[in-house]
């Protein structure tokens, strides 16, 4: 499972992602052991800017030849700073930060059975925060056929948060669902395709209540100051997602590749795409080398402005308001780029221990040629992990 981080977007610590929920929980379609995981990650960016210290252990566990459970607990640390908003001071091209210091825990449940065709996984999560806290579920089932050389994908999830809020006195909610279908098709005893489709929804308080806008405002005639406001999204989000991927194994290298596609499109108007390509390669018996590249590349939200002069709307104070309008400076909402690139490394001692190792170098971009480069982050990802199965 990969573990979720407050760093570009702090919000990916926030809350239990539904879509990766799914995918996480998709019962396997074969379990022939008992197994403890630990694993160990540091994600830091440059300049002072967002670590997050991660620190994770499962259980997994056989009952029978048709029953299998597994549970997960998460502590993460998170301290440094992140952008505001605010745009950069006159004379400058470094944005205002925020500092700020959470420590989340999680847990993620799931137990999954066999029945004669079909394997049905059932999940819960929950993760908790001083000012968030986020409860989810899921339900899962895959169906094999034409021999087992086709598997039917089909789920659904839900998610049920409290935020905390510092301007207003009663807890704000925010709910969400996603369904997932999905068909994965072996070619030939060396490949393999996957396609999956994600729809989801979520509604209520969707705004980031840390992040601010700025206008200067004439607060006498002839008299104008650069005053900040909370900024107000809308008050639902639709999201659809399509995944295609293809893996192929190559005997005579001793390796395979893993290639995938994602496309991304919600109703704040941003498309967004990702493709992804791993290579493993076998040294030997016992060690596995997994390059990869990441390219990520998404276009702006209709609603996100690097700063709201020139612009003709009005910023009011108070907590958001579902009929506009809408407006928001937080540069994840931007249009942007993502470069990922990284080298994993696993060392099998036994059938029984495994440990791995793996780093990973993160950069982001502004291409609006509006929001100052200072905005975007640069990172290095550090993974520890270590398996004893019996």
């Amino acid at each position: 499972m990969l573990f979720e981080m407050k760093s570009v977007a702090v919000t990916r610590g926030r809350a239990v992602a539904l879509s990766a929920m799914l995918v996480w929980l998709a019962p396997r379609a074969a379990r022939a052991e008992d197994a403890v995981r630990y694993k160990f990650q540091d994600y830091r960016e440059m300049g002072g800017r967002i670590a997050v210290k991660v620190n994770a252990a499962s259980v997994e566990k056989d009952f029978g030849t048709d029953t299998h459970l597994k549970i997960e607990g998460i502590i993460d640390a998170i301290t440094g700073a992140t952008p505001n908003g605010q745009p950069a001071p006159a004379g400058s091209d470094q944005v205002p930060l925020s500092k700020l210091t959470e420590r989340r825990k999680a847990w993620t449940g799931s137990l999954a059975h066999q029945f004669q065709r079909v394997n049905v996984a059932v999940g819960v999560a929950h993760s908790r925060e001083s000012d968030y806290v986020s409860t989810g579920w899921s339900l899962n089932t895959l169906v094999d056929f034409n021999q087992k050389n086709t598997t039917l994908l089909a789920g659904v999830a839900g998610n049920d948060d409290n935020l905390r809020v510092f301007f207003q006195k009663e807890r704000a909610k925010k709910r969400g669902n996603d369904l997932i279908l999905g068909v994965t098709q072996l070619l030939d005893p060396r490949t393999s395709v996957t396609a999956n489709f994600i729809w989801g929804r979520t509604d209520g308080y969707l705004a980031d209540p840390y992040k601010l806008v700025q206008k200067n405002t004439e607060i006498f005639p002839g008299v104008s100051l650069p005053l900040t406001f909370a900024e107000n999204r809308p008050a639902d989000r639709e999201k659809w997602i399509a995944l295609f991927g293809v893996n192929r194994a190559f005997l005579e290298a001793h390796g395979a590749v893993d290639l995938s596609y994602r496309f991304y499109h919600d109703t704040y108007g941003t498309d967004a795409h990702t493709i992804e390509l791993s290579w493993f390669q076998n040294l030997g018996a016992h060690f596995i080398l997994r390059p990869m590249v990441r390219f990520y590349d998404q276009s702006a939200a209709n609603f996100y402005y690097y700063k709201l002069d020139g612009t003709p709307i009005v910023p009011l104070a108070g907590k958001p308001r579902e009929n506009g309008p809408f407006y928001s400076s937080d540069y994840r909402l931007s249009a942007m780029q993502t470069f990922t690139y990284g080298l994993k490394a696993i060392w099998n001692v036994t059938e029984a221990l495994q440990f791995d190792a793996a780093f990973e170098r993160y950069e982001m971009r502004g291409t609006d040629r509006v929001t100052p480069q200072s905005a975007y982050a640069r990172a290095n990802i550090i993974t520890l992990g270590g398996k004893l199965s019996w």
